[in-house]
């Protein structure tokens, strides 16, 4: 069996690069007024098509916002929330050093389910987002993972073969998705395992 060529490194964000922790809102939700974190996220998940249509860009922010708003009983400012919503990223280190190795051999895309409110408080700041050559964003694309269109929107960009793409993902069913699409993915189960995977292949 010939080798596999790749000429595109596509990342997902959160969870990978970015992991994140809803339950830090939630705490300081409970801070503002006991109670309020938990009955929120209550909402929230009982009313998650709020949550993917504002993802994929069915939903504007001002109207997320004001049911967002509402169900926090109007106890939090829109600027209070914005902080308290996106304040849920941290980096991690070891697969961000990794950009700028593969950065000269690939090109590099990164493919996330997010929204106006994450890029705009929460992670539009982090340096190693340079190192990509394009981001595609479900609100701006008005596709989600698992979608098909979605994966067709990042090869539109790159104006590659799908057997030339690998993705890397923490979920099993978008890595699964790509690889319908025509593409190689790892399901990204945290750093030492991505850096097995991607030696195995040839390209670490």
């Amino acid at each position: 069996m010939a080798e596999r060529k790749y000429s595109v490194i596509v990342f997902d964000l959160g969870n990978v690069l970015l992991p994140f922790n809803y339950e830090l809102a939630s705490e300081k939700l409970n801070k503002i007024d006991p109670g309020l974190g938990s009955r929120f996220w209550k909402y929230y998940k009982e009313n998650y098509h709020l949550h993917r249509g504002f993802e994929r860009g069915d939903i504007t922010e001002e109207d997320f916002l004001n049911k967002i708003l509402t169900a926090l009983e109007n106890k939090v400012s829109r600027e209070t929330f914005f902080d308290l919503y996106s304040k849920i990223f941290t980096v991690n280190e070891d697969v961000a050093a990794l950009l700028p190795v593969l950065k000269k051999k690939y090109m590099l895309v990164l493919l996330s389910n997010t929204n106006s409110i994450h890029q705009r408080h929460g992670w539009n700041e982090y340096e190693f987002l340079k190192l990509f050559d394009k981001l595609v964003l479900s609100h701006e694309v008005n596709a989600l993972k698992p979608e098909p269109a979605i994966y067709k929107k990042v090869e539109a960009f790159t104006g590659k073969p799908p057997e030339e793409h690998i993705f890397i993902d923490d979920i099993e069913e978008y890595a699964e998705s790509a690889k319908k699409a025509g593409w190689d993915a790892i399901w990204f189960k945290g750093y030492e395992n991505l850096a097995v995977e991607l030696k195995k292949r040839r390209i670490l």
